[in-house]
């Protein structure tokens, strides 16, 4: 169990407890989340180590890991990935200025999206600790994951475009990692890292019981300002930020399936609060659900 009495990207001692959340997907144990009021990052305290977090990951309804089809949440997920999927290549190609150089995906899961830009024409090398998802990498794409610690095994200025697609956020060695991708990169290549964003309006509206806290697996919950932080500790900026439009009602629904239990579902409801969300953030990308930051050395 890790107890942090500092916070986890800038040190700094002014934190506080700021919610308590349910796992809603394993346990159903409730987990504190502090906050920084330097850096603004929230975190989730008293977190299960490295060694003992594996079993909060086993459920079949983890879909980056089993690629499941079950349930009207899923399908959708489904069905939005097939064009999320060509947006994420477009958006590398566009910022690593090549259309078929060396890519990086960390947190690679199914193999989904690296499949995507080998039959782009793309090199690609994907890192992946789930054995289910190696396996379901393997059967439906023919892709073999390496493990997560060959990470500080692969050679440096190698790769035109690094990507972690909601990953950053569950890995323990934060700043061992944000210093890696930096080695990694290529002097003029790009890193893409997407994360959930607690200052947007449906994580305001559902509070502890948004889904994009998905405790004890997210061990950070980020901000703009935490996240400029962090890589700039590492003598990295971020050059852009990016929308994902969808995650605000793939959050949403899940947010009222927790929020609801006992009744059912109301999409309707999170329907509107998706685009209330994405309304919100129409001219302030800062407020989107989920953001993807596009970082380049400094």
């Amino acid at each position: 169990m890790i107890n942090y009495t500092s916070c986890p990207i800038c040190n700094a001692g002014c934190i506080r407890e700021d919610l308590v959340a349910k796992d809603n997907t394993v346990s159903n144990k409730n987990f504190d989340i502090w906050i920084c009021y330097h850096c603004d990052l929230k975190y989730t305290n008293n977190v299960p180590d490295q060694k003992a977090i594996g079993k909060y990951y086993k459920s079949s309804a983890y879909i980056s890991h089993s690629d499941t089809k079950v349930g009207f949440i899923n399908k959708m997920y489904h069905k939005v990935r097939n064009h999320t999927l060509k947006t994420k290549r477009k958006l590398v190609e566009n910022f690593s200025n090549t259309t078929n150089g060396k890519i990086l995906d960390i947190g690679c899961g199914t193999g989904a999206f690296l499949n995507n830009m080998q039959e782009s024409g793309w090199q690609i090398t994907g890192l992946e600790p789930d054995e289910n998802a190696v396996k379901t990498a393997n059967s439906l794409y023919k892709i073999a994951p390496k493990t997560p610690e060959e990470l500080f095994l692969l050679p440096a200025n190698s790769f035109d475009a690094i990507t972690m697609w909601h990953v950053l956020e569950h890995v323990h060695q934060l700043h061992e990692y944000i210093e890696q991708l930096k080695n990694l990169i290529k002097p003029q290549g790009a890193i893409f890292i997407a994360v959930p964003n607690y200052q947007s309006f449906d994580a305001e509206f559902y509070g502890a019981n948004w889904a994009a806290y998905d405790v004890p697996r997210h061990l950070y919950h980020f901000s703009p300002k935490s996240m400029e932080k962090l890589v700039s500790l590492h003598g990295l900026k971020i050059k852009a930020f990016k929308p994902m439009w969808f995650d605000s009602f793939y959050v949403s629904m899940l947010s009222e399936k927790y929020k609801s239990k006992k009744s059912k579902n109301n999409f309707v409801r999170a329907f509107i609060i998706g685009l209330f969300s994405n309304l919100s953030a129409l001219f302030n990308t800062k407020k989107c659900s989920s953001i993807i930051y596009i970082i380049e050395k400094a």
